[in-house]
């Protein structure tokens, strides 16, 4: 089965791992793992593998930083099979101070699509009195939903339930895959220092 056509999924970031972290993309029975990713620590500028197992040996994509900088950059995705460009995700730095938003890119780095975190009132409380509030995102292409991201509530393992299943081949996967994997990363990072 290809990982990629699946419409329901459920990510997993391991936490309290001493030098880095894990994060498991699981399909909807929470059971068949589809994609593993082990992040380095102390990296300046992030250099992410997706695998499809956890033995590492099965590459599937490529995120990478294209600046040292975690705030605002951008994050280029290569499909590592084909060694293509399948687009970026860029972080909108000044509207995610209050409310996490991204930007979804094509190869040519030409935006057609978001990822934004629900609304100013539930992000303002997470930021100011209490992360323990589940984040929940929604992803868009041209003004209309294709992905929905909720966070569980669970204040010590970050786990997002990912419905893909209202997109109509507009979003390739493999870019919602990747962007899953950014939240889990990035998002998580900045949610361990509040």
């Amino acid at each position: 089965m290809d990982p990629f056509t699946a419409n329901k999924y459920y990510a997993k970031k391991k936490l309290l791992k001493l030098f880095g972290g894990e994060v498991r993309i699981y399909d909807e029975s929470r059971t068949n793992l589809l994609f593993f990713v082990k992040q380095k620590a102390f990296k300046l500028k992030e250099d992410i593998t997706v695998f499809a197992d956890e033995s590492q040996s099965r590459p599937l994509l490529k995120i990478q930083a294209r600046s040292i900088l975690d705030f605002g950059t951008t994050y280029d995705v290569t499909d590592v099979v084909t060694n293509q460009k399948v687009g970026a995700i860029r972080r909108k730095l000044l509207k995610s101070i209050l409310r996490d938003e991204w930007a979804i890119l094509d190869a040519s780095d030409k935006e057609f699509g978001t990822v934004s975190e629900d609304s100013m009132l539930m992000a303002l409380l997470r930021r100011f009195l209490s992360n323990l509030i589940p984040q929940h995102f929604a992803m868009t292409v041209g003004g209309t939903q294709v992905g929905d991201l909720k966070q569980t509530w669970n204040p010590f393992v970050p786990q997002f339930n990912v419905d893909f299943s209202m997109d109509s081949g507009r979003l390739d996967r493999r870019l919602g895959i990747a962007a899953v994997v950014l939240l889990q990363v990035i998002e998580g990072k900045q949610s361990s220092m509040d």
